[in-house]
């Protein structure tokens, strides 16, 4: 048996070039979804995510009116569901406050940042009840600044925190949802307090 001619050994070539171009994609694809799947199991192993809320309010009145009101952590008495703020070391870091709310409940918090000039202070919490609070690892900021006319102030309230509930598959009122709509409620009706509050002089 002859040889196969030239042009014939050159299209089986091409067909075997082809080939392994199909064959190399394919595992490609593969390993792209091996790696996706991994990454998707991965994150699933390590439970929740740190969500983030923020919020503001403009008031008609100075910042320094406004910081007034606010910017002692040993005072919370501007926001609406605390009855009572206890604390020691005053706006040192690291003071520390109790805040008792309607009802009884309370909530440990700890300051470790605090900025007069700049009108700022950051707080955490060390200690609350998920029923009272579905969050875990909390973090948050609050800000006065200049409003943008130069005429009132902008008041920033931020938070960082995980749910309720640590591990996968959390009951509806420990869940991610849960934990950003209750931290949503504080932060509008506590800054709309604040803002009835300096803007009535009460």
């Amino acid at each position: 048996m002859g040889l196969p001619a030239p042009d014939a050994r050159a299209n089986e070539s091409d067909r075997g070039n082809e080939m392994r171009m199909v064959f190399g994609k394919a595992l490609t694809v593969v390993a792209a979804l091996a790696i996706a799947t991994t990454a998707l199991t991965t994150a699933d192993a390590h439970g929740p995510t740190r969500r983030k809320v923020q919020e503001h309010v403009e008031i008609n009145a100075a910042p320094a009116k406004v910081w007034a009101v606010m910017g002692n952590f040993q005072d919370m008495s501007w926001l609406g569901p605390v009855e009572k703020t206890e604390g020691d070391k005053g706006n040192e870091i690291g003071a520390t406050r109790k805040l008792t709310l309607k009802g009884g409940a309370t909530v440990d918090e700890e300051l470790y940042k605090y900025d007069a000039e700049k009108m700022s202070y950051s707080y955490r919490i060390t200690a609350v009840d998920v029923k009272v609070l579905p969050v875990t690892n909390y973090s948050s900021t609050i800000t006065v600044t200049p409003s943008a006319d130069g005429k009132g102030s902008v008041v920033e309230w931020t938070g960082a925190f995980y749910r309720g509930f640590p591990n996968n598959d959390p009951p509806p009122e420990l869940s991610d949802e849960a934990a950003v709509n209750a931290v949503t409620g504080l932060y509008k009706d506590g800054l709309e307090g604040l803002k009835k509050k300096v803007e009535s002089g009460s």
